[in-house]
């Protein structure tokens, strides 16, 4: 990030007929907001238009409609239009264009932030398997940009004030999570996990909880052995190398009781085991973070929501969460790094 200018994030639309336009526009709405960074959208200007109509009581909005993000005007909505002018919005319908518009404007934001016109990356909500049709090779934006930018992986961690939740499986069938699980695949998230919080979220001394698999963490070998076999090597290997982690814990337990709030992270086994719980407790503001990559990048922690888009009641805090997540790890990685002189 060059000195001479404000921070700039970069916001892909998602699927433009899904609420992405509209928790995006709600969220940058209020002009006071453009005073800490430059948002640059990769989307249409066509789609910002026609989202913007539908919301109601929104205040005057400054755009820039721009054709790369070297071009960005601060205290302005930047507009890089990506997609064709003839590009077609349904609210509420999973359509071939849609997903092909989504996968465009990740590309172009992409190609930006590498170039350096961009400093952070905030997505927002995609149709997987309706992108997957449409030739995309990834089961999520987490897949795609570990494959641009994660060197050595990544974990996906679900954050919020109330708490911080990674996961060992993540875009997996559940059937297929027993098999998938390894002592190096466990200790591998752990060593993402301790890195992030302390280097993107300032945490000196992580301590990181560790989900069983099976209910009752196994009940001794008579509902499973993963955690004798597997998840509780990891854990004492993990902390032989120094990283504060402790379990397994019994999921139900551990989230009834409010023991996650005793420790600064959580790792839970497989998706849901870790996201169902997350978005109970912290729906309103959880955002998606991406651990392990060189680019910092965020997202909200709710879908498409097809059946409310182009009604304006999409909610953006999620989306607000998100932005201003990815700028405060964007400065905690400056300080870290200078601290430690890398």
């Amino acid at each position: 990030m060059q000195n001479d200018r404000k921070l700039v994030v970069g916001i892909t639309q998602g699927d433009g007929n899904g609420i992405g336009y509209e928790v995006i526009i709600k969220a940058l709405q209020d002009p006071r907001i453009l005073e800490s960074f430059t948002p640059v959208i990769y989307g249409s200007s066509k789609l910002f238009g026609f989202y913007r109509k539908l919301i109601h009581e929104i205040d005057q909005l400054d755009t820039n409609v721009i054709s790369s993000a070297r071009d960005a005007r601060p205290r302005r909505i930047n507009i890089v239009n990506c997609l064709p002018d003839n590009v077609f919005v349904e609210p509420g319908q999973p359509t071939a264009e849609s997903a092909k518009s989504a996968i465009r404007s990740l590309e172009c934001a992409v190609n930006d932030i590498r170039s350096g016109d961009v400093d952070v990356l905030v997505t927002a909500p995609i149709n997987k398997r309706a992108m997957v049709n449409e030739g995309f090779g990834y089961t999520g934006h987490t897949e795609y940009l570990e494959k641009e930018f994660g060197e050595n992986g990544v974990a996906m961690i679900m954050c919020s004030h109330r708490m911080k939740i990674g996961v060992v499986t993540g875009h997996i069938p559940l059937k297929d999570v027993a098999s998938s699980l390894t002592k190096e695949l466990i200790l591998s998230k752990l060593r993402l996990m301790k890195t992030s919080l302390q280097r993107d979220f300032g945490v000196v001394e992580p301590k990181i909880a560790v989900l069983g698999l099976n209910p009752h963490c196994g009940d001794g070998g008579l509902l499973g052995d993963e955690e004798q076999r597997i998840i509780l090597p990891a854990v004492n290997e993990a902390m032989e190398e120094g990283i504060l982690a402790f379990g397994p814990y019994s999921p139900d337990g551990f989230f009834g009781m409010g023991n996650y709030s005793k420790f600064d992270a959580t790792l839970a086994m497989y998706h849901d085991q870790g996201l169902a719980p997350f978005k109970a407790l912290s729906f309103e503001d959880g955002v998606n973070y991406t651990a392990g990559l060189s680019i910092v990048r965020t997202s909200p922690d709710h879908g498409t929501a097809y059946d409310m888009a182009g009604r304006d009641e999409a909610d953006p805090h999620s989306m607000m969460s998100a932005i201003y997540m990815a700028i405060d790890v964007f400065r905690n990685r400056l300080a870290y790094d200078k601290m430690h002189g890398e």
